[in-house]
């Protein structure tokens, strides 16, 4: 790996920057103008022709050789190509299978938030292939790292339905038991399930290490978004993930945007995927939107990590084709030639098409497909007309495990304010008049 810094020699008589020699790096001088602005002085200094740098101690680690982690090309695909007659039918019909389901929950989450039963709601209508493929590549024991996006990778993760969306109506702080699932909350913060997922997965190493052959072969997998990779906490995951060898994997899901901010304006890199290099790490890339191609990538993966062979970032390029949530108009950062370009790549449409044309689906398959879908659509709008009201008091649970004098302070206000209320019930409606 080269790694290239930036420092001046001196500066007022004193040495800065540095002292660090990496195998190829930057020298720098300066001279000061009569304007007294800095001018500097770049020189590349080489390990095999300066003197001192030759011998480096190896304290400073060790010159890994940066090929066998880059990323493919061209981002990995299987529709469309030979190796799609490879793949097993079974998994080809599965995977259909849930992208319509996953396509309807969309839907109908969408239908609810803009209908004031969801609080708000994000889709993932176009990016459904990563998310299903996410999930279908773990074990029963292996966890899952989702954001606040990935609902449908959370409910093949066996979670109900409402109980995905319970955070989406703002009743709770997950909804779901994630020790029972091994699914970790939906991550409203962008990058942060990163880090957990590498302190995770470097507990279950030094677990199996302790205890050979006592199935702790676990493997962390983190989704994360484009916009994630900016943030701070997903550079510290992926530092410690490589310096930790931890078995995990990090599926970033490009879409193009964070929030409204394309990728242009948040990366210089060839690709997501190339940053994996920086870190020690294995980088691939591959076709969001080609289903089997992204299972074969994860599964790959997945497998590296468990073997020992060191944590995987993997960069799915992909497209959201709905605004980022039901507040958001995507119109104002974004046209309606480009959502259609992609519209036309829409993970189930490709799909669907290779299917069809290889005799694996027909209209009374696609039909039961889409019966079940409608089935899961109906049972969504009964569970929220049916949903209770939460106990206000339980919104100091699960916050700490063992909650601070603040909380409790709080807790304990909260209770006394309930208590007014129901020993003053007409006062209490008076108020609600008010407000409303």
């Amino acid at each position: 790996m080269i790694l290239n810094t930036i420092r001046p020699r001196t500066r007022g008589g004193k040495s800065v920057g540095s002292d660090r020699p990496p195998p190829q790096f930057w020298s720098a001088t300066t001279t000061a103008s009569a304007t007294n602005r800095r001018r500097w002085t770049l020189t590349i200094l080489d390990a095999n022709t300066t003197p001192g740098l030759a011998g480096q101690p190896s304290s400073h680690g060790p010159r890994r050789d940066a090929a066998p982690l880059l990323p493919e090309r061209e981002p990995v695909r299987v529709l469309g190509t030979e190796a799609a007659g490879t793949v097993d039918p079974d998994l080809l019909r599965d995977l259909h299978r849930r992208l319509v389901l996953g396509r309807r929950f969309n839907q109908q989450a969408t239908t609810l938030a803009r209908q004031g039963s969801l609080a708000v709601y994000p889709s993932s209508t176009g990016q459904e292939a990563c998310q299903i493929a996410a999930a279908m590549v773990l074990r029963e024991t292996d966890w899952l790292f989702p954001t606040y996006r990935d609902t449908l990778a959370v409910m093949a993760r066996g979670v109900a339905p409402m109980d995905v969306l319970a955070l989406m109506r703002g009743h709770t702080h997950c909804g779901y038991d994630p020790r029972r699932h091994r699914t970790a909350p939906l991550s409203t913060p962008l990058a942060t399930q990163a880090c957990h997922a590498v302190g995770l997965a470097h507990a279950a190493r030094l677990r199996a290490a302790g205890d050979p052959g006592g199935g702790h072969d676990v493997v962390a997998l983190a989704l994360i978004g484009d916009g994630g990779t900016s943030e701070g906490d997903f550079h510290e995951a992926l530092t410690f993930a490589g310096v930790l060898n931890a078995p995990v994997v990090f599926l970033v899901q490009n879409n193009g945007y964070a929030i409204s901010v394309p990728l242009a304006r948040q990366s210089a890199a060839p690709t997501l995927a190339h940053k994996a290099v920086g870190y020690g790490i294995t980088g691939r890339l591959v076709d969001g939107n080609d289903a089997p191609a992204v299972h074969a990538v994860l599964g790959a993966a997945v497998e590296h990590a468990r073997a020992g062979r060191g944590p995987v970032l993997v960069e799915a390029i992909t497209y959201r084709l709905d605004a980022h949530t039901s507040a958001d108009d995507a119109t104002r950062y974004r046209t309606s030639e480009e959502v259609e370009a992609w519209r036309a790549r829409d993970p189930l449409t490709l799909l669907e098409r290779h299917l069809r044309g290889a005799g694996l689906l027909d209209d009374a398959g696609l039909a039961a497909v889409t019966a079940a879908a409608e089935e899961l659509a109906a049972s969504m709008r009964a569970a929220v007309a049916r949903a209770e009201e939460p106990d206000p008091r339980s919104l100091f649970a699960h916050v700490y495990a063992e909650p601070t004098s603040q909380l409790r302070e709080q807790a304990a206000d909260l209770a006394a304010r309930l208590a007014d209320e129901a020993s003053t019930p007409a006062t209490h409606a008076t108020h609600a008049e008010a407000r409303a």
